[in-house]
């Protein structure tokens, strides 16, 4: 069928995704299934509601049971009709023979014989099957027989080549020789009898891209309803969210399709449209589009991106298949979502330019890994700690072991391995990096359990069970060198998860009765099984320990003797926060950000809220600059400069589900308390996701998921370059250098000797950190006084209270006076 505007055709040509088979017969798994969107009854107007929430309640995940949005893929299967492809010794090379946006390739190994699976692998693109971009995506697989989502940025290409660096044992190559085939071909004798697939635009978010101010622009639509109500087109630019643009419903209904022209009154290079729906019922979301753009008003171009977006109220981005220059952009609608009737709505569109990443940071590739990374731990030697449960992509049970991965930071290598011998499933543990640098895993499935990770010899061991057995607990290192548990009634039966204390010296856990756990839950409707999990704390001197969420009121905790906690005040006005974080991000300062209520399915909020520790006994809680997205499921990392970015969450919490997923980080400057928007991310992370500082000063982020055969299993991570790093073009700015060698140990309260390459005006510690849960209590950065004493000389002095430089490894960093940071040298204070 064919609509014309103007002089422009639009073709809708309904295709049936196929698999792109490399055997003889395909098989499919739920995960490979096209996106179905579902459809109901409704009636046109204002105040119309879904007939689908896409926020009703799930099943509990206690119960491991995804929603059904997690079994939808995140985006649309692309049709492989006219496709090609080639393969070559260890590479295969896709050919669509048009340029469509991808944002991911699905790979189904073969499903008979134990060898000849694709196990490390690099994906790049190309625009004329010459020139090819740097690997989008890299990584490690689990050697099975699931179907794996390998994701990256969305953008247009016409080539994707897929190439094992490394596979399986006995794996000789995809082909011996040179094959090309097409959807119609017979099967070829490929050694990886693989079936693959291509994903197009998530519709989620503009990768790295900034949006174009709205001033001095005008919209036109084809048809606008001011009869019944005020819709009309120039809503969309308002602003104002909860005002529409409304295709003609009275007297008479205009049919389908419907477009909308935004003029932007002067010449702007463009690089994606975002349309986010109405907000108050659900007729007239947009399903299947198509975005085109002029330069006159009159001819407009082949369409930039076309696609069709998911029927749910969250923001959705059309990425172009490539920048473009333009005056007019203009969107059509072809179909409403939910296919309840020929009506259009919008409530805001916006554009997007091309990205600076002096201002917004950028991107590495999209790294695989052979598990869902749960949980992180930075370690000395470059390297990351990485854990799920008894699965690589799911958990359930108390099964005594856990798949475990080590990601070495230098080459980018990923390497798996299943941890027995300390008869622990460490899914949903609370974590305590220790004073001698190893990783002490408490509880979670095998909820008694106790395991330490020694990053010295590579080694997993036991310690002493804990006396109460515990899941999805709040841990911390205290000042003396002993850890604390508190809360985590997910696992381990009834009963109060009131404190107890590891002592670093006898590896035995102490009951703390001074420390019941009632006073720090919060008031989630579901009980303790959700009130007490995932605290915020902040260890202080002689063993003390602020508790400062997520429940809206703070307590003081003491750890000696039978212990205690004492109120400590509210957290200003701030409501629970459920799943929000805290940040340690200045001596006795904090930052916390986002959470919601409840647990799940309550909406999340912007707040963020400044603790200051330093006026006395009494914490003195401040709100300051709101976020521009709520969050819940998020993870914050504090910078050596002192700024805190943000990364994922969801506007309303539901695990296990990317829906209203945040994609664009933010980033808190203390200097004024306001959050600047970041280079977007290319695959949501929200629960179960984690973020760590590197010693690069760059930004791991990674993981989601882990609901099994589900399509939001999050198996990968990404780098995040932040902008103090960058130059406007994106490339490197120069770094001051470190380049004498600090002791591995340096004591409280001493002086340490530095040299620099260059003149450089800060330093400070950042403690290395270990994240699960949105929570890393570990994490804190301690600026260092200093003199200068010669060219590139200095004497830092290292505070002499461990409750300010907690015991335990930090990262080391010398800032220019343009607040770039040098790479870290890793030392061992305490």
């Amino acid at each position: 069928m064919t609509f014309r505007f103007s002089r422009t055709s639009f073709r809708l040509t309904r295709l049936r995704p196929r698999v792109l088979v490399l055997l003889a017969t395909a098989t499919t798994t739920a995960a490979l299934l096209p996106l179905v969107t579902p459809s109901d009854a409704a009636v046109p107007g204002r105040h119309a509601s879904p007939a689908i929430d896409p926020n009703a309640s799930p099943m509990s995940p206690h119960h491991g049971v995804a929603p059904a949005d997690a079994m939808r893929p995140t985006a649309p299967v692309l049709a492989e009709s006219g496709w090609s492809v080639t393969a070559r010794g260890t590479s295969l090379t896709i050919d669509m023979h048009r340029t469509d946006v991808v944002s991911a390739l699905v790979y189904q190994p073969r499903r008979t014989g134990g060898g000849n699976r694709l196990t490390e692998y690099a994906i790049s693109l190309s625009a004329d099957g010459r020139r090819w971009t740097k690997p989008v995506a890299t990584g490690t697989l689990t050697d099975d027989t699931t179907a794996k989502t390998l994701s990256f940025a969305a953008q247009g290409t016409r080539y994707v080549r897929l190439s094992a660096t490394t596979p399986a044992a006995g794996h000789n190559g995809w082909a011996a020789g040179t094959e090309r085939i097409s959807s119609s071909s017979s099967p070829t004798p490929l050694a990886s009898r693989a079936a693959v697939q291509l994903l197009g635009d998530p519709g989620l978010a503009a990768p790295s891209a900034a949006s174009l101010p709205v001033d001095g622009w005008t919209v036109s639509a084809t048809d606008e309803e001011t009869a019944q109500a005020n819709d009309r087109a120039a809503n969309v630019l308002d602003g104002d969210p909860t005002t529409v643009w409304h295709s003609r419903w009275s007297p008479t209904t205009v049919r389908l399709p419907h477009a909308l022209v935004i003029d932007m009154h002067r010449t702007t290079a463009v690089s994606a449209l975002t349309y986010q729906p109405r907000q108050t019922g659900a007729n007239g979301r947009i399903g299947t589009y198509a975005v085109s753009t002029s330069l006159d008003g009159t001819s407009f171009d082949a369409p930039v991106a076309s696609g069709h977006w998911k029927d749910d109220a969250t923001s959705k981005t059309a990425i172009f298949t490539r920048t473009v220059s333009a005056r007019y952009v203009r969107l059509v609608a072809l179909s409403e979502a939910g296919q309840r009737g020929p009506w259009s709505s919008a409530a805001e569109i916006r554009l997007s330019g091309p990205s600076d990443p002096s201002l917004s940071g950028s991107w590495g590739p999209v790294t695989g890994f052979p598990l869902v990374p749960v949980a992180t731990a930075v370690l000395p030697g470059n390297k990351l700690l990485a854990w799920s449960a008894y699965a690589v992509d799911r958990y359930g049970g108390s099964n005594g072991y856990t798949q475990t991965a080590v990601m070495d930071l230098t080459t980018g290598r990923v390497t798996q391995r299943r941890v027995d011998n300390t008869g622990h499933d460490m899914f949903c543990p609370g974590i305590a990096l220790l004073a001698d640098g190893r990783v002490l895993v408490t509880g979670g499935s095998n909820a008694s359990r106790a395991s330490i990770y020694d990053p010295r010899t590579d080694t997993w061991s036991s310690t002493a069970d804990m006396n109460i057995a515990r899941g999805y607990q709040a841990m911390t290192l205290l000042s003396n060198g002993d850890a604390f548990a508190l809360g985590g009634s997910w696992s381990g039966g009834d009963g109060p998860k009131d404190g107890e204390v590891w002592s670093a010296t006898t590896h035995t856990w102490r009951r703390l009765p001074g420390v019941p756990v009632e006073g720090a839950m919060t008031a989630d409707p579901k009980g303790a099984y959700r009130a007490d999990n995932h605290m915020w704390l902040h260890a202080t001197s002689q063993g003390r320990v602020l508790q400062l969420g997520p429940s809206k009121q703070m307590n003081w905790i003491t750890t000696d003797g039978n212990g205690s906690i004492t109120p400590a005040g509210t957290r200003a006005d701030s409501a629970d926060a459920m799943n929000g974080n805290a940040v340690s991000y200045d001596i006795g300062k904090l930052l916390t950000l986002g959470g919601a209520p409840a647990y799940q399915d309550t909406p999340a909020t912007r707040r963020a809220y400044t603790v200051d520790l330093n006026g006395g006994g009494r914490p003195t809680a401040t709100r300051t600059g709101d976020m521009a997205a709520a969050r819940a499921f998020s993870n914050s990392v504090v910078l050596p400069d002192g700024k805190v970015a943000v990364f994922g969450g969801q506007g309303t919490p539901v695990p296990f589900s990317d829906a209203t997923s945040v994609m664009t980080p933010e980033i808190w400057d203390p200097a004024t308390g306001r959050f600047t928007p970041l280079a977007t991310m290319a695959v949501p992370r929200n629960y179960h996701s984690t973020a760590n500082l590197l010693p690069d000063g760059r930004i791991f982020s990674g993981g989601g998921g882990l609901c099994g055969d589900c399509a939001t299993n999050h198996l990968d991570g990404a780098i995040f370059t932040p902008p103090y790093l960058l130059n406007p073009d994106g490339s490197e700015r120069p770094r001051p250098v470190i380049t004498s060698t600090p002791p591995s140990h340096v004591a409280l309260g001493s002086t340490l000797p530095v040299s620099t390459g260059s003149p450089v005006n800060a330093f400070a510690l950042v403690r290395s950190g270990a994240a699960t849960h949105s929570v890393d209590n570990d994490q804190r950065r301690v600026p260092l006084t200093f003199r200068q004493t010669g060219v590139g000389s200095y004497e830092l002095s290292i505070p002499s209270d461990p409750g300010v430089a907690l015991p335990g490894t930090y990262l080391l960093f010398a800032l220019n006076t343009d607040g770039v940071p040098s790479i870290a040298k890793v030392i061992s204070v305490g």
